[in-house]
């Protein structure tokens, strides 16, 4: 604001003793003869303070500053309380920039540690409004002289302070070289640290952008944790919005944010009752983690987060549907990337064998359908033989082996489609899903499981082609079903049959009543919930042309979500 005064040059310019006596001046004045007066001095304060920043941002830290200038912390303390000073012109932004050079970035001792909590103060009150609405009195004449209201006074204020720091960050970081100009991390650090009260005010987003895509060349994180989480949890009440790539180095430069991410969206997803993999690939969608994933550092994270959570449920179907569907996602995300800058899978996959993880990668929708028997067979071909070739020396290196295989579901359950559907040698295919229900089955016991399903298979095959069944004619293998002593002997049976009721030329008539007698005796009322919905999101996304299953399907999915 320009006061239409002349200014006095004759004032030293870094005459503390001088300004610090003109500020407790200040303060003690109500007049309007005493409100001229600091209208006089303000642009040669302004003058003042901006060499005051030249001179101190080049010192060693904030406790050279304050021996250099020990009379610094009180004069800007008074200053940035009077709101003549911070509403002129660029005084408000040459102020903070000198409370940034004064903050500790690591405190040593007490007396550092108290000057930080008072600068954040300080910092935060610059930019606070809500403090300044009680000072309405004092403000309401200098406001009035700029032709402002009050609110709009308080919006551009905050508005012209973001886009001048954003311009300063943005600068250094193309002039990132230039030791002179650049920004220092400790001021950069106090930034950050006087945004935490404000995050979720709208005119800020461009700075928090700015500032999560800074890194100004140093090796160390420079923005505060506590700015860190707090953009975190302010993007996951959804109080804020970020562009994705702001968020993602948000996880990959924090990652508690990245792991709180994943734990928010396990809880989220547990905690609404959700009828169809559509709604849960919308909920984890929205999360930006698939997309985020196509960074391996934060895919290997959000996968590792994902397996101790199987693991701590001991392998809920539910955790599995997200592992799952998650892993969809992610591919689909991978495979938008734009290839110049894509990964490569070995950095997703860095100690499985590769040419199995290419096989999984594969979406069934990239093969044709009549690929489909040949590419599982392939698949459990090698895998097979990792497991006999390779020293698999604990179950922790099985275990991993395990979770690969189940991230890609959707190759299971067609391998158990295609043993109904398509004419295949089932020995390969059995032994496919024998592994993924029965990981931990030594050879012996493999065998007795590839026994068991192959006597299921055998007898559901015989009825396959059958227009007329009825429950009595499936009672062998229901028996199967419902006695047998292993858990996951039983998983593999009631897959088979599920698959046999939904495909098969009869099993439509008696699908309800057989699918309700085996899910209330064993209690796996979950496992085929799961394995329907699964089944209908890749109907629904491959367009499957068979309406009788479409419509029994959907009629077992209305039934067992008011079950379930």
């Amino acid at each position: 604001m320009d006061c239409g005064m002349a200014q006095d040059t004759t004032v030293p310019k870094l005459n503390f003793e001088y300004w610090l006596d003109k500020a407790i001046e200040w303060g003690q004045a109500t007049t309007l003869e005493s409100q001229k007066d600091v209208c006089l001095h303000l642009p040669q304060l302004q003058e003042f303070l901006h060499q005051l920043y030249e001179t101190i941002k080049h010192l060693q830290g904030p406790t050279v500053a304050i021996q250099q200038f020990p009379l610094i912390g009180q004069l800007l303390g008074r200053l940035c309380w009077n709101p003549f000073v911070i509403g002129y012109d660029e005084s408000q932004k040459t102020l903070m920039w000198c409370l940034c050079c004064l903050y500790s970035s690591e405190p040593q001792n007490a007396v550092e540690l108290k000057a930080n909590s008072w600068i954040r103060s300080l910092l935060c009150h610059l930019l606070s409004s809500s403090k300044w609405e009680s000072n309405e009195a004092e403000t309401s004449t200098f406001i009035s002289a700029l032709g402002y209201t009050s609110a709009d006074y308080y919006c551009h204020l905050v508005k012209n302070m973001v886009i001048s720091l954003v311009t300063e960050l943005r600068e250094n970081q193309c002039n990132g070289l230039n030791i002179q100009e650049s920004i220092s991390a400790s001021r950069v650090n106090a930034i950050s640290i006087f945004c935490v009260p404000l995050i979720t005010l709208p005119d800020l987003t461009p700075l928090l952008e700015t500032l999560l895509l800074y890194h100004g060349g140093s090796s160390k994180e420079i923005l505060s944790s506590e700015f860190l989480e707090a953009v975190n949890e302010a993007f996951l009440k959804k109080k804020i919005s970020l562009p994705e790539s702001a968020v993602f180095n948000l996880w990959l430069r924090h990652l508690p944010s990245l792991e709180k991410a994943t734990l928010h969206l396990l809880d989220q997803l547990f905690s609404i009752h959700l009828n169809s993999l559509e709604e849960v690939a919308c909920v984890i969608k929205d999360s930006l983690l698939p997309q985020a994933a196509s960074h391996p550092a934060i895919f290997r994270i959000v996968n590792e987060i994902f397996k101790n959570a199987l693991m701590e449920t001991d392998g809920t179907p539910e955790v599995m549907t997200i592992i799952r569907v998650f892993t969809q996602l992610f591919l689909q995300a991978y495979q938008n990337e734009n290839k110049q800058y894509k990964f490569p899978l070995k950095a997703y996959f860095p100690y499985h064998h590769q040419p199995l993880v290419r096989s999984l990668v594969r979406r069934p929708f990239e093969l044709p359908t009549t690929y489909w028997s040949q590419h599982v067979k392939h698949i459990s071909d090698m895998l097979k033989a990792i497991l006999e070739d390779t020293n698999i020396s604990s179950l922790t290196d099985l275990f991993e082996i395990w979770f690969l295989v189940a991230c890609f579901g959707e190759w299971l359950d067609i391998a158990a489609e295609q043993l109904l559907k398509a004419a295949v040698e089932p020995g390969p295919v059995l032994w496919l899903l024998a592994f993924y229900y029965c990981p931990k089955n030594e050879n012996q016991q493999r065998t007795e499981t590839m026994v068991e399903a192959q006597a299921v298979y055998n007898h559901l095959m015989t009825l396959f082609s059958h227009t007329d069944l009825s429950l009595k004619d499936l009672e062998a293998a229901v028996h199967r079903v419902t006695g047998v002593e292993h858990c996951c002997n039983q998983q593999l049976t009631t897959h088979l049959l599920t698959n046999f009721l939904l495909f098969s030329s009869g099993g439509h008539k008696i699908a309800q009543e057989c699918i309700y007698n085996i899910t209330e005796i064993t209690d796996t009322r979950k496992e085929v919930y799961n394995l329907l919905i699964h089944t209908a999101y890749r109907f629904n996304h491959s367009g499957e042309e068979n309406q009788r299953t479409v419509k029994l399907m959907n009629e077992l999915l209305q039934k067992f979500t008011l079950k379930v």
